[in-house]
């Protein structure tokens, strides 16, 4: 299974990411989560202590490794590079474990006045291409409302392209945008997952205004989850309610993902 949960920032994708990958690791599933997010939260939802986070180096600023296997320096103008770099050491070598869940931080490629950055994104995105296409295990992955590191090949190895929403226009703007990205992309399984709301009349704002969007359910608000954000600790030990809430989204998931394909 390889899952790709986007949505505007703030909504609550990150969560969803964790508590995903937590439940597919107790089912006794090999599982890599990947944070290809710019604010790169993912490593404190799961519960990774703030200190050992710090020391997670994004891939995209390794900048030894990526000369190494580009062959370019990162932040120049190289007129030469590999464009398919080895790659398929990185997840074990800069992955950190967590309750049964390997972590790995892409980064971003930084643009405005950094020079070239093409040897950057040639690194992410052949890692990317591996991740997607050749590794067997479950790979979620939490990324921004854009598809930086997706090319059309390796988007279309995707099993399912989540949409996490709040109620609020701007974040249903902001899904149909995404969806419209992922067609473009080839992309056909695309689903939504309402997060954050308190009452039946938050999750009919979601279901009335989505016309033609696959409603996976909705992830409600909990005070348990903040709590866990400001203790430090991975929302799948502090947030029980939560957990339910996403163990019967990745059943919903599984049925329409099956219906789909069959």
């Amino acid at each position: 299974m390889k899952l790709a949960i986007t949505g505007k920032g703030g909504v609550g994708k990150t969560t969803l990411a964790s508590l995903l990958a937590r439940l597919y690791a107790a089912d006794g599933n090999t599982v890599l989560a990947i944070d290809a997010n710019p604010d790169a939260n993912l490593a404190s939802a799961l519960g990774l202590p703030q200190e050992q986070a710090r020391r997670i180096t994004p891939i995209a600023e390794m900048k030894e490794l990526i000369e190494e296997r580009t062959g370019a320096k990162p932040g120049t103008a190289a007129p030469f590079f590999k464009l398919n770099p080895q790659v398929e050491d990185i997840p074990d070598r800069f992955s950190a474990t967590i309750d049964g869940v390997k972590l790995l931080i892409m980064g971003t490629v930084k643009k405005g006045g950094g020079g070239c950055m093409c040897p950057e994104s040639a690194l992410l995105r052949n890692l990317m291409n591996h991740l997607l296409l050749r590794k067997s295990e479950v790979v979620v992955l939490d990324m921004d409302a854009g598809v930086e590191h997706l090319g059309r090949g390796t988007a279309r190895a995707v099993d399912a392209f989540i949409i996490v929403v709040e109620p609020g226009r701007r974040s249903i703007q902001t899904a149909e945008a995404i969806r419209d990205l992922a067609r473009d992309l080839g992309i056909e399984r695309y689903y939504v997952v309402g997060s954050k709301t308190t009452s039946d009349a938050d999750r009919r704002f979601i279901i009335d205004n989505m016309p033609g969007f696959e409603i996976l359910g909705f992830i409600n608000y909990s005070p348990m989850i903040i709590e866990a954000d400001l203790k430090g600790i991975s929302v799948f030990d502090a947030a029980p309610d939560a957990v339910v809430d996403a163990e019967q989204r990745k059943k919903r998931l599984k049925d329409v993902n099956r219906e789909q394909k069959g």
